[in-house]
């Protein structure tokens, strides 16, 4: 396998590289100026990836500027995705699901971008206070005026997933075309219904967090010292290896880790063979931050996992495993709100 395999994004014919470059990185989050970050975009389009993933939550727009600079000249080479949903300043109205929202966020993605249209529009994640209804409405009606050409969906339910395609189907609108969520070695939730389900509607999978937010970076191993990151300081409870509930979580990344050594990869090469393996993921989201990082995943793209491995991770991390709910990109409702688990006195 190599970048140049393109790979079918669900039943849109639109034929995208293994490899999708995310840009949450670039800005002020991830501390890369302008210039780096559009070096490395232009690195990976020379390399042959051709999608670009970003959104107008990351570093609050910026990283759409950084994009929109980027492909100032090159902007017909690439598939071009971005994502609303979550907050882009502090005024409560800036975010969501709703229509409003969805007609003003649109024309400020295209602005930053420098573009007249976006090739997939992804709502960022679901919210129970809009119906799903307007939503689906609002982005059918963004696909009829051309400002985009597809729209998709991040870390919905199951059930999330099945309403939407027959709101669209109820409501003779344009379906969704993909879903976008976290998948790898440690993440394998989606493995219980997520992925048999966009195999039933055919929806593209694009997934992201290969490396599972960093765990299998190489550096969490049993006995070692607490790895200090950007992310870690950011949600430190997610990454403390001394908490209980990440003992289970850190012995197998550790085993892992032991894996890859005995067979003579590295560990970002098996946690990307191991996503690119399944074959109802269309395409895995890359996060470089620095020149290094994007070598070592180009590295690790014609990397093909043998069924011995394969059988290994499954010891290690079996099927549909989910080590915190918070791995899976958003906690339910149901779960995080204890007033929609008790009646009221």
């Amino acid at each position: 396998m190599s970048l140049s395999d393109l790979r079918l994004l669900g039943r849109t014919g639109v034929r995208v590289s293994p490899y999708v470059l995310g840009t949450m990185n670039f800005g002020s989050r991830g501390g890369t100026t302008h210039e780096e970050s559009i070096a490395l975009i232009h690195r990976a389009l020379d390399a042959g990836i051709n999608t670009i993933d970003t959104a107008d939550t990351y570093s609050r727009g910026e990283s759409e500027i950084i994009v929109g600079k980027a492909l100032r000249d090159r902007r017909d080479e690439v598939i071009l995705a971005s994502k609303f949903h979550n907050a882009v300043d502090d005024d409560p109205t800036h975010r969501g699901n709703s229509r409003r929202w969805i007609a003003r966020a649109v024309e400020d993605s295209l602005r930053r971008l420098d573009t007249d249209h976006l090739d997939l529009y992804q709502v960022h994640r679901p919210e129970s206070v809009t119906a799903l209804e307007d939503t689906v409405a609002a982005l059918d009606d963004l696909v009829r005026a051309g400002k985009i050409r597809y729209y998709g969906t991040s870390v919905f339910s199951p059930g999330e997933l099945v309403e939407a395609q027959w709101i669209a189907d109820r409501t003779k609108a344009n379906r969704s075309a993909a879903e976008q969520v976290p998948y790898s070695p440690l993440i394998r939730g989606i493995e219980r219904e997520t992925l048999p389900i966009a195999r039933k509607y055919g929806l593209g999978v694009i997934t992201y967090g290969p490396l599972a937010a960093g765990w299998l970076s190489g550096e969490y191993r049993l006995g070692a010292p607490q790895p200090s990151s950007h992310r870690a300081e950011l949600i430190p409870g997610r990454f403390d290896i001394d908490a209980p509930a990440n003992a289970a979580k850190l012995a197998a990344a550790d085993a892992l880790a032991v894996l890859a050594e005995e067979s003579g990869l590295t560990l970002i090469q098996l946690a990307i063979g191991f996503v690119l393996a399944h074959p109802d993921v269309t395409a895995a989201i890359i996060g470089p931050r620095t020149g290094e990082h994007l070598d070592a995943y180009l590295g690790a793209v014609d990397v093909v996992l043998s069924e011995e491995i394969l059988d290994r991770i499954d010891e290690i991390v079996p099927p549909g495993t989910i080590f915190a709910d918070r791995d899976t990109g958003k906690i339910p409702d149901a779960l995080a709100d204890p007033a929609l688990r008790r009646r009221a006195a």
